[in-house]
């Protein structure tokens, strides 16, 4: 039996040799117009490129098939761990989030990824790292470093040619949660004020420590639907009557946030900044939290809570433009009427 392929037809061979075969015809250079078109394979890794001249072509072959042998020979020895340590200083180092990144990759390369060779790392081995982390962290956090796994295997695929394929293609992210969509009632909110030394009458002073700062971050946030880094990010500069200029946010893009009126009287008491880090804010609201016996409350639940509130004032597209949502449909979460809400408006 024959089999065609590029106007020629192969004697039909055992599977491993037709694909050798395979392999060897697409070396041939093909004429296309003036110019000369010529694609190779090497051990699964293509190459193509065009030339002026048939000659040009083959020595090209020549030597990418010299480089390319060399490339997948080297990486045959090299571990997971070495693709980590490289993406970290090579990839990471230029992104917003190189901190959780680095400790990330730091983690994956002490794990039982980290001793896999790329030679014959395997869905099977990625699938039960995500086994295994799933017994300790979250889904969310494994699909995050699912999606960080990916793309170092990708990169190491297309631009160190250290695979042929990636593992993690054919490998499912765990399922994702519904989104919260916690409330925070005034109770909670008194509570939350007592346990950081703030008065629950609704009167504003200048913070005398870092307890009642983180305070007013928390009311800050209520107001406003900001994110804690952006709240803790903001300087004297930033804020210009009831506007805040966010100049890097989550989605790498700057944003003003108008500021209601309370917002902008808790501003006023903190002009240069509220002078709290992200860290000490998660800290100290999560100890202010249990001393308030709440339970299943996170600081970032404040930002469901605050978009909620202003849903009920702004339409959607105002309410995504405030709080840098570029989905519409992911304002829908924060939506929360209740039968009885509806039922008034109809």
């Amino acid at each position: 039996m024959l089999l065609p392929t590029r106007g020629k037809l192969l004697p039909m061979l055992p599977v491993q040799s037709y694909f050798e075969q395979l392999e060897v015809d697409m070396s041939a250079p093909v004429k296309d117009g003036q110019r000369w078109r010529h694609r190779i394979m090497v051990k699964g890794v293509r190459a193509s490129g065009t030339f002026d001249t048939k000659a040009a072509a083959l020595k090209w072959e020549t030597q990418q098939r010299i480089r390319l042998s060399s490339d997948i020979q080297a990486s045959a020895n090299l571990t997971c761990a070495d693709a980590f340590r490289r993406y970290e200083t090579q990839v990471s180092r230029k992104k917003r989030g190189f901190k959780w990144e680095a400790g990330r990759l730091a983690a994956m390369a002490a794990s039982s990824l980290g001793s896999v060779t790329m030679r014959d790392i395997s869905a099977s081995h990625i699938a039960a790292w995500r086994d295994e982390r799933l017994r300790s962290v979250q889904g969310g956090t494994v699909t995050r470093e699912m999606n960080l796994l990916s793309h170092v295997f990708s990169v190491a695929r297309k631009e160190w040619k250290w695979l042929t394929t990636s593992p993690t293609t054919d490998v499912a992210r765990p399922k994702a949660k519904p989104h919260r969509d916690r409330r925070i009632s005034q109770d909670e909110i008194d509570r939350i004020c007592i346990a950081l030394n703030w008065p629950t009458d609704g009167s504003l002073f200048v913070p005398e420590n870092k307890k009642q700062r983180i305070a007013l971050v928390f009311l800050f946030a209520i107001e406003t639907a900001m994110r804690a880094g952006e709240i803790c990010g903001l300087k004297a500069d930033d804020v210009k009557g009831r506007v805040a200029r966010l100049r890097m946010t989550k989605n790498g893009l700057p944003r003003n946030v108008p500021l209601t009126q309370r917002a902008a009287d808790i501003w006023s008491m903190v002009p240069d900044g509220f002078g709290v880090t992200t860290a000490s804010l998660d800290s100290m609201f999560r100890t202010a939290r249990d001393r308030a016996c709440i339970e299943g409350l996170t600081f970032h639940d404040s930002r469901h809570e605050a978009i909620t509130r202003l849903a009920g004032k702004l339409n959607m597209l105002d309410l995504a433009r405030m709080v840098g949502h570029h989905d519409i449909k992911q304002l829908q979460t924060y939506y929360n009427a209740s039968a009885e809400d509806i039922a008034q408006k109809l």
